[in-house]
């Protein structure tokens, strides 16, 4: 099976036809018909039921899906990578939440280039589900993630334990602004503070919600490294008697791209956690 082969599929599914898909990828209908042949031979199974209106997957079509994505990816990342970068021996692929892209990624890549200069280092900031997807296929090396995915052959990691705490601008404290931080913080954050389940502002991103309180007053649920220097400072002050959450961050990785270099990157990000000296506050704001 060819690259484009797999990629006629995935289009098709797109499109829910042969012809769009023809049209898509700038190719006659006979040659989207041959190639979906072709892939049915070498699998052994119908992808597609044709009919008036288009082209449905069967339950075999539905399973291929994943596979033919992989493989697409895959061969997008291998025409990435390769040939490596003049003089360097490796590619690390390493990705983080959004949230963690500063400082966390941005200090671990920046240490990477002292302590391994001979490693070329390819950095992603996704979503967690999006990044842990990846590392099981094969696509990242390492990532940076607050709720990891337990599985044959994947190393999880607990890095640092954080809390989320809830602060607000000393003298602007309203209103209480809902900072999306995931499901189980929903669940946990509703049933300690029912009164605020349906809140009239909300953020899914940590530092836009940062800047909004800056800017405009208000209060939230941090973490605590982020909001450290503010509280310092006197902008910020805990809210008395409310309640906090857990949040901790873990490294997962797949044991089978375990390699000597991966091993060094991780011992440099472990000495980063431990010395405590990233600047977390993301400080956007005169008032620091």
């Amino acid at each position: 099976m060819d690259i484009d082969q797999a990629r006629t599929f995935l289009e098709i599914v797109r499109c829910g036809s042969l012809v769009a898909a023809a049209e898509r990828l700038h190719v006659s209908q006979t040659a989207i018909t041959a190639r979906v042949q072709r892939l049915e031979q070498q699998l052994g199974c119908l992808l597609f039921v044709r009919g008036r209106t288009g082209a449905s997957m069967t339950s075999d079509g539905e399973a291929f899906v994943g596979y033919a994505n992989q493989l697409v990816q895959t061969w997008e990342a291998a025409r990435r990578d390769l040939p490596l970068p003049p003089g360097r021996q490796h590619v690390l692929h390493l990705g983080g939440e959004v949230s963690l892209g500063s400082p966390m990624m941005l200090d671990w890549v920046s240490a990477l280039r002292q302590a391994l200069p001979e490693e070329a280092v390819r950095c992603e900031v996704s979503d967690g589900e999006s990044l842990l997807r990846k590392v099981e296929m094969g696509l990242l090396d390492a990532v940076l993630v607050y709720r990891p995915t337990y599985g044959p052959g994947l190393q999880v990691e607990q890095l640092m334990e954080e809390k989320l705490i809830r602060v607000r601008r000393v003298d602007r404290p309203e209103p209480y602004i809902y900072i999306d931080w995931g499901d189980a913080f929903r669940r946990q954050h509703d049933a300690a503070l029912p009164q605020y389940a349906r809140p009239a502002l909300s953020f899914n991103l940590g530092p836009l919600a940062l800047q909004f309180i800056l800017d405009q007053g208000g209060s939230g649920y941090f973490r605590t490294r982020v909001v450290q220097a503010y509280l310092d400072s006197g902008v910020f002050e805990r809210v008395p008697e409310a309640p906090e959450f857990t949040y901790p961050t873990f490294l997962v990785y797949a044991r089978e791209r375990d390699s000597e270099a991966l091993q060094q990157a991780f011992s440099v990000l472990r000495h980063l956690v431990a010395a405590g000296t990233s600047d977390w506050s993301q400080r956007w704001d005169p008032l620091i």
